[in-house]
C-alpha cells in the first residue's frame, strides 16, 4: 500500500462524513459512488485552491456527463478564456499507487474535448454540464478564444507512453490545449505545502547588500536557470504569500510573450531589461562577506511575493528547451530580510508590488475602509463578514465579500450581466460602483436574494424550470430586489439596520412569490425580444451575457 495513496484514502472518509451533503446530489446513497466523486472534489479544491464548498459548484459528474466531473469556466480576458476540464479515475481497491492513467481514459478525454469545444456538433449531456457546455459554445461563436486544461486525476501513475502518444497525435494544439496529472502525491504535496522552505540561490556579478529600517535588503541579478531549478525542487510553496495563481504559458498574453523573449536568441539576453524581477522575502539570508561579487546565498523561510507569473514561466519555458542556452540570462532580484512579527509590512510590500498588474484584488482590498465598516455593521446584524481568503468559516450565517459584491453589483446596481462575467473586476475597476454607499442591511440583503435564487438554479423546486433558469441567476434576483423595495415602500437609500429585521422577514414571507414573478417578468422579456420562436440555450446564453434584457426589463 502506498503511503501517500492510503493518506488521501482516508482523507476521502473524512470528507463523505463531514460534507456528505455536496456529495449527495451526484451520488445519493451510494458510498462508492461518494468516494469518488469526493476524490474529484479533493483534486478540484487542490487545482483551483478553492474551498470544497466553492469546488463543489464545479462538479458534473453523473450519467451523461461526457467524461467531464469538474468544469470551471473562468471570466473573459484579452478575448480569451479558460476551461478547466477534470476527469476523476478512483480505484478503490488498489492503494498502491502504481497503476497508469489508462490509455482508453486518454482516448475518451481527446475526443471529449474535441466535441465539446465545437459549437457545430451535438452531445447528449446530464443537467449540471449542459448548460454550461451551451455557454462555453456561445462564447466560441462570439469570437472568443477558449484555452483547456485538462486535469486527469487518479490515484495511480501518469499515462504510459502509448497515452502520450495519443495526445500527441491528438491534433489538439499544444498551444490551446494543456494536459496535467493530478494524483495523491500531488495532493499531499500541497497538503504539506506550509512547511517553511530553505535552500540557495547562486548570484551573478554584484550585488547591493545593505540594512534599511531595520531590516536587510539584497540587489542582485539571479540565472533564469537558477530560477527554474528553485520552482522545480520546490514547485508552488514558493507562492503561498504571492496574491496570484499562476495563470499559464498559453492562457496570459503577458506570460506568453515572456516566454517568447526568453525562447528568441536575438532578445534573450536582454530579458534582464524587460522583466520587473522577482520579489523575495525571507526570515534570513547569509552570505560570504568576504568575497566580492557572485555570492552564494543561503536563505531560510524563502517566499516569492511578486514575480511568481515571471517564476513559473521560466520554469516551463526552460524544461522544453536546452538550459545551456540560457546560461547568460538573468533577471532582478530583490531579497528582503523580515522578522516573523513584519507581516503587516509584507502585505503592504504585496500590495505595492502587485498593483501594477491585473491580479485579484479581493486580497488587496481586504482591509479597505469600506470593507472594515461592512464587518462592523453586517456583525451587528447577527451575522459574519468573511473579508479575506483565509477565513476558514462557511454557513448561512457566514457572507463572503465576493458574494456580497457579485450580488450587490446585480441587485442593487442593476448590473446583472457584469456581476457574472466581470467578477474579476469587483474588487478593481467596479470596486467603488459596488461598494460606496453600501451599508450592512443593503449587502446583507443582496447576499440572502442571491442565494435563494442561486439555491433555486442548483436544486430546482420548480415543477417545471425555466429553460433560461442556468442562466438567468443575476437578473431574477435583481428583479426580487425590486420587488422587495416596492412591496415594503423603500428606495434603497431608506433600506437600514432599522428596517432590516422587517425586510428579512418579509423576503423569507414572500420569497416563493417573489421568484415566481421575476421568471414571468423575465420570460415576458424574452418574448418580447425574441416572440414566440424557439431560442438555443447558445442563443439565451449570449442574451444574458451581454445585457440584452435590460433595457426591455425597464431597469
Amino acid at each position: 500500500m502506498n503511503i501517500n495513496a492510503s493518506i488521501i484514502d482516508q482523507r476521502l472518509s473524512g470528507l463523505i462524513a463531514d460534507h456528505v451533503d455536496l456529495l449527495q446530489p451526484f451520488a445519493k446513497q451510494d458510498v462508492t459512488k461518494q468516494r469518488s466523486v469526493a476524490f474529484v472534489l479533493l483534486c478540484v479544491s487542490v487545482v483551483l485552491d478553492l474551498p470544497l464548498s466553492e469546488a463543489a459548484e464545479l462538479l458534473t459528474e453523473g450519467g451523461n456527463d461526457a467524461g467531464v466531473d469538474a468544469l470551471y469556466l473562468s471570466d473573459i480576458e484579452d478575448g480569451e478564456f479558460s476551461v478547466t476540464l477534470f476527469q476523476g479515475k478512483y480505484k478503490h481497491k488498489d492503494l498502491s499507487g502504481e497503476a497508469d492513467f489508462s490509455e482508453n481514459a486518454i482516448k475518451s478525454a481527446i475526443h471529449t474535448v474535441a466535441t465539446l469545444f465545437d459549437p457545430a456538433k451535438r452531445l447528449d449531456m446530464n443537467e449540471y454540464l449542459k448548460p454550461r457546455i451551451e455557454e462555453i459554445r456561445s462564447l466560441i461563436r462570439d469570437g472568443y478564444i477558449p484555452n483547456v486544461k485538462c486535469v486527469l486525476c487518479s490515484n495511480g501513475k501518469v499515462w504510459n507512453q502509448q497515452g502520450q502518444y495519443a495526445i500527441e497525435q491528438s491534433g489538439l494544439a499544444s498551444s490551446q490545449v494543456q494536459w496535467l496529472h493530478v494524483n495523491h502525491d500531488s495532493i499531499v504535496n500541497y497538503l504539506q505545502r506550509k512547511k517553511q522552505v530553505d535552500d540557495s540561490i547562486q548570484l551573478h556579478g554584484k550585488a547591493v547588500i545593505e540594512e534599511f529600517n531595520f531590516r536587510r535588503v539584497l540587489i542582485g541579478k539571479v540565472s533564469v536557470a537558477e530560477v527554474a531549478k528553485l520552482f522545480s525542487r520546490h514547485g508552488d510553496v514558493l507562492l503561498e504569500r504571492n496574491i496570484r495563481r499562476y495563470l499559464g504559458l498559453h492562457a496570459n498574453r503577458v506570460n506568453s510573450a515572456m516566454s517568447q523573449t526568453l525562447v528568441n536568441p536575438e532578445t534573450r539576453p536582454d530579458f534582464y531589461f524587460f522583466n520587473n524581477g522577482l520579489t523575495v522575502i525571507c526570515r534570513k539570508f547569509r552570505h560570504n562577506a568576504l568575497q566580492g561579487e557572485s555570492y552564494q546565498l543561503k536563505l531560510e523561510g524563502i517566499q516569492v511575493i511578486n514575480g511568481g507569473q515571471t517564476s513559473k514561466t521560466i520554469q516551463q519555458t526552460l524544461e522544453q528547451h536546452n538550459d545551456a542556452a540560457f546560461a547568460d540570462t538573468y533577471v532582478l532580484l530583490r531579497l528582503y530580510e523580515l522578522a516573523d512579527d513584519d507581516q503587516d509590512f509584507v502585505r503592504d510590500i504585496t500590495y505595492a508590488t502587485n498593483s501594477q498588474n491585473p491580479v485579484d484584488l479581493r486580497d488587496l482590498q481586504s482591509n479597505d475602509a469600506l470593507q472594515q465598516q461592512l464587518e462592523t455593521g453586517i456583525q451587528g446584524l447577527g451575522y459574519s463578514y468573511k473579508r479575506k481568503r483565509d477565513d476558514s468559516s462557511t454557513g448561512g450565517k457566514f457572507i463572503a465579500n465576493t458574494i456580497a459584491a457579485e450580488a450587490t453589483l446585480a441587485i442593487w446596481r442593476n448590473k446583472p450581466h457584469q456581476a457574472k462575467f466581470r467578477r474579476q473586476e469587483h474588487f478593481g475597476k467596479l470596486y467603488h460602483t459596488i461598494f460606496d454607499g453600501l451599508n450592512a442591511s443593503q449587502a446583507v440583503l443582496a447576499v440572502l436574494i442571491f442565494r435563494i435564487v442561486e439555491n433555486e438554479r442548483k436544486r430546482p423546486t420548480l415543477d417545471k424550470p425555466p429553460v433560461f433558469l442556468p442562466y438567468a441567476a443575476h437578473y431574477l434576483a435583481m428583479l426580487m430586489g425590486h420587488q422587495l423595495l416596492t412591496e415594503a415602500r423603500l428606495k434603497l437609500m431608506d433600506v437600514t439596520h432599522r428596517e432590516f429585521v422587517r425586510l428579512e422577514a418579509l423576503l423569507s414571507q414572500q420569497k416563493d412569490q417573489y421568484m415566481e414573478t421575476a421568471i414571468v417578468q423575465l420570460q415576458q422579456a424574452l418574448d418580447l425580444l425574441y416572440g414566440k420562436r424557439d431560442v438555443s440555450l447558445q442563443q439565451l446564453s449570449a442574451t444574458f451575457r451581454r445585457g440584452d434584457l435590460l433595457e426591455t426589463l425597464g431597469s
